[in-house]
């Protein structure tokens, strides 16, 4: 089982105990309004995105952890890779970071700290080179996380699905210092 220590995070695979609490995070449109076309997800589709992460978990050696707060066991939210499905063919295949937190998780540094330890495993546990990340145009927390982990704007594109503008940030892990 991979399981990730911070100073102050446990990132680890999914377990039962996660569904109803990542449902929580999930039915806040606040939360929500940043990933995919920003609808709020329930119980069953909650529980069809874990399913999909650890069959990913399965395929790739990757996937998106849980987040949990070591102070408190509580699930703080979600970080990890995942191959980037959407970008244009002649950019795939291409492995990115994400994440997503509760909301009254946000501004603790949690998201910066969680994603900082997921390049280091992306670099050091899986041998990746290069990540991406692919935030929404105006998703100026995620700017600010993707800032602090030394990622550099490559260019700005339209989501196929979605049709809004995104921008594509990357990282030479052979260049990031751990």
């Amino acid at each position: 089982m991979t399981e990730i220590h911070t100073p102050r995070l446990l990132l680890r695979r999914w377990t039962d105990d996660d569904l109803v609490p990542l449902s929580e995070l999930h039915a806040d449109p606040e939360v929500m309004r940043w990933v995919d076309d920003g609808s709020v997800r329930d119980l069953e589709r909650t529980a069809e995105d874990i399913e999909r992460w650890e069959e990913e978990w399965d395929d790739e050696g990757f996937g998106l952890f849980a987040v949990e707060l070591l102070a408190s066991g509580e699930l703080a939210g979600v970080t990890g890779l995942s191959v980037s499905e959407f970008l244009p063919e002649d950019t795939l295949p291409e492995v990115q970071i994400g994440w997503r937190f509760a909301r009254h998780f946000w501004g603790q540094g949690y998201a910066s700290e969680a994603a900082h330890a997921t390049l280091e495993f992306a670099l050091q546990d899986r041998g990746l080179d290069r990540l991406i990340s692919v935030p929404r145009l105006g998703d100026d927390a995620s700017e600010n996380v993707l800032r602090k982990l030394g990622m550099a704007r490559d260019r700005e594109i339209t989501h196929p699905v979605y049709g809004f503008p995104v921008i594509v940030h990357s990282i030479d892990l052979t260049e990031f210092e751990a």
